[in-house]
């Protein structure tokens, strides 16, 4: 098991980092009593196995003899021989008091202190933690995409992790565009196998349908042009901070057609390695098209 300690600053961006982790295929547990981090550890090493990644969120709302602990208990953890990682989020105490002004908020047992006082006894309490930390990532310039990449970044090669997940995704017409889609290709215009007798029967999964749509030039320009297009897109949307994208083609009942071109998509979007990819066909087995 990877087990990585969230910690850092009231108001650095925990809240964010923790929703970014979660893409990246770790389990998440905030604000974990400090007394329970070892005994959760070695559960977690047995119920997950080797292969699972855990992040817990420590921070000062555990309180400063809380803190003080934690670096006992990681040092008990390290002599055992269980391995950790600690990321530290930090920012300057004029952004962060700004943003705590922007979301009216407080920080965590400010107890009506001044929040320049309360960020203060903060850092004073957090510097040992921030010290022992494998990764300080200062988040006072960056937005929530930069963040994304400094995590995928560090993480990225350790995790397995992959910088966007997409669906290929299937439909018919006749059934209603699907909501989740986020572009959405019209390829009504190919031929149809609806009209072949010995075809109507057979679907998109068939090498007789895939060659009756894809027979001539215009099928394989436009599977060409299709495929320049969405790698050209998809690493727009990541630098957005998009991690999740549905590619959907449509025909009219979503059996042949459009069936066959998410088929040739999907095979070549695999062979990307920064990529996951999955393909729904979604009305293949509904009615006659």
């Amino acid at each position: 098991m990877k087990l990585l300690i969230l910690t850092g600053m009231s108001g650095s961006g925990k809240h964010t980092a923790f929703k970014m982790l979660e893409d990246m295929g770790y389990d998440c547990v905030d604000n974990l009593p400090v007394a329970l981090l070892r005994d959760f550890a070695q559960l977690a090493v047995k119920k997950e196995g080797t292969e699972s990644r855990v992040a817990v969120g420590i921070d000062i709302r555990s309180g400063k003899s809380s803190i003080e602990t934690l670096i006992d208990v990681l040092e008990e953890m390290k002599s055992d021989g269980m391995a950790y990682e600690i990321l530290y989020l930090d920012a300057t105490d004029e952004v962060i008091l700004k943003r705590y002004k922007e979301s009216r908020r407080t920080p965590p047992l400010s107890h009506g202190e001044r929040i320049e006082e309360t960020l203060k006894k903060e850092r004073d309490t957090m510097k040992s933690l921030r010290m022992k930390a494998d990764y300080v990532i200062d988040t006072s310039h960056l937005l929530t995409r930069d963040l994304r990449e400094e995590l995928s970044r560090i993480f990225s090669e350790k995790t397995g992790y992959q910088s966007m997940y997409i669906t290929v995704l299937s439909f018919g017409y006749k059934y209603g565009i699907p909501t989740d889609a986020d572009l959405v290709f019209d390829v009504r215009f190919l031929p149809n196998p609806y009209y072949v007798d010995e075809l109507r029967n057979m679907t998109g999964n068939d090498e007789e349908i895939r060659s009756f749509v894809i027979r001539d030039a215009i099928g394989e320009t436009f599977l060409e042009k299709l495929s320049d297009l969405i790698s050209f897109l998809v690493p727009q949307y990541i630098s957005e901070g998009k991690n999740q994208l549905v590619i959907a083609f449509g025909c009219t009942g979503g059996k042949h057609r459009s069936v066959t071109v998410a088929n040739e998509i999907y095979s070549r979007l695999s062979k990307a390695r920064d990529i996951g990819v999955r393909i729904e066909h979604r009305d293949i087995t509904k009615g006659k098209q």
